[in-house]
């Protein structure tokens, strides 16, 4: 979140902000609420202050007087129960609203309503030019026996699915590359508990924007809809050694998103589905928007690499403000190319927040100077499977029907083709 005294002393600043993200948000209010706050506060504090001086005065009172001391503190006892109730109702509608707050976008970041305002920023790899009539990534998959859908849907519902033979095999040479990847550019693999407090949704910034998306436990924790979560929440509450930055982790975990509101979206096949695995860096590092944006463009830098490993044509666009989550300053998308539907699909994105996450988890260190600041963090998608597995198909079709395995991956596959 935001540091109140920076939204009272730049309340146009953080207006224009969020009017760029699209998000409804009563600054004033908020600042009008943190006002009665802070004179509450005071109010409750100067009340204890005096009874503890009455207290003291108490022993050494003669008779009348200690009368008088305990009308007194009768009468502080029911205003300060008066307050601090008043305090507790201000503090409960103040920390709702703060929640509410984004954090400002990079003058970078273009204008725009939804995500096809998105703007393109790269173009590699050329798109296949095939001498035969293409075919999805739910045929292919599903005559060379690694999918299985009717019997996904049967066991689960709706976005249901069985990845089978050689795709549950290329699902762990996807892994196993990946690991070896990103370890080799300093990431430690982290394997996270998935099912996290709700606390750390908020302290995300998931959580209160996109309370329908995720499943929630009959204790009321929740099912990550990714590793960023828990691997954010690894170090909540710490003063951490600013000799580590940048800290560096890969996590890897199954997630679950409910996909709210997406109904008729992605119907079929493997684009828009219940739970899945992905690999996700997070970073967290000292508090400087240089060394931010510097290793905001490594993140995504590593994800395209990896894609380009693989062959796999993709753009990467920078999203507009009204593509960005709450918290995050600035995100780049990497959407790989679907021949059968002839566009762009997401696989993955890339973000940094500055100190917006870190202070919601109360993550800081000890400057040069000794003076305590709060870490910025950044993450990014390594990887997401079975998403993946619908360009790579598509675009390694042949004409027999069987599909051609990346060099890359053959190592961990065993084979350079997958064939009935």
């Amino acid at each position: 979140m935001l540091d109140i005294k920076f939204i009272r002393e730049n309340k146009d600043i953080v207006k224009a902000g969020a009017k760029k993200k699209h998000v409804d948000v009563d600054i004033d209010a908020l600042v009008a609420l943190d006002l009665e706050r802070l004179a509450l506060q005071a109010e409750v504090e100067n009340a204890r202050a005096r009874q503890n001086a009455v207290s003291k005065e108490m022993p050494s009172a003669d008779a009348d007087k200690k009368s008088k001391l305990l009308e007194e503190m009768k009468t502080l006892k029911a205003v300060l129960q008066a307050n601090e109730e008043k305090l507790k109702e201000a503090m409960k509608k103040w920390q709702d609203l703060m929640l509410r707050v984004p954090n400002i976008p990079d003058i970078s970041v273009p204008d725009g309503a939804s995500d096809s305002e998105n703007k393109e920023v790269k173009v590699w790899g050329e798109k296949p030019a095939f001498a035969f009539e293409p075919k999805d990534h739910v045929e292919i998959m599903t005559s060379l026996g690694m999918v299985d859908f009717e019997r996904g849907a049967k066991v689960h519902g709706f976005r249901g699915y069985f990845l089978t033979g050689a795709g549950a095999r290329l699902s762990f040479a996807i892994w196993n590359y990946a690991m070896e990847f990103f370890s080799k550019r300093g990431f430690t693999p982290v394997i996270p508990p998935t099912i996290v407090r709700k606390e750390n949704l908020y302290g995300t910034a998931h959580l209160p924007g996109d309370v329908e998306d995720y499943y929630m436990t009959q204790d009321g924790d929740a099912l990550a809809g990714t590793a960023e979560v828990p691997v954010m929440s690894f170090h909540s509450g710490e003063v951490l050694d600013e000799k580590s930055f940048p800290i560096k982790y890969l996590g890897f975990s199954p997630c679950y998103r409910r996909e709210a509101g997406s109904h008729s979206k992605d119907v079929k096949g493997l684009i828009r589905v219940h739970e899945f695995y992905k690999l996700e860096q997070v970073i967290l590092c000292e508090a400087s928007h240089e060394t931010s944006v510097r290793l905001h463009d490594e993140l995504n830098r590593n994800t395209e690499e990896f894609i380009e490993s693989l062959g796999i044509p993709y753009h990467t666009v920078i999203n507009c403000g009204a593509d960005l989550g709450l918290g995050q300053v600035k995100k780049y998308d990497i959407e790989l190319w679907v021949p059968k539907e002839g566009k762009y699909r997401e696989i993955s994105s890339a973000s940094y927040f500055h100190d917006f996450q870190t202070r919601r988890f109360n993550i800081r260190y000890k400057d040069a100077e000794g003076k305590l600041r709060y870490a910025h963090s950044l993450n990014c998608t390594a990887i997401p499977t079975p998403r993946i597995l619908v360009s790579l198909v598509e675009n390694m079709q042949q004409p027999d029907g069987s599909v051609r395995i990346p060099a890359a991956l053959r190592p961990y596959f065993g084979s350079d083709v997958i064939k009935k």
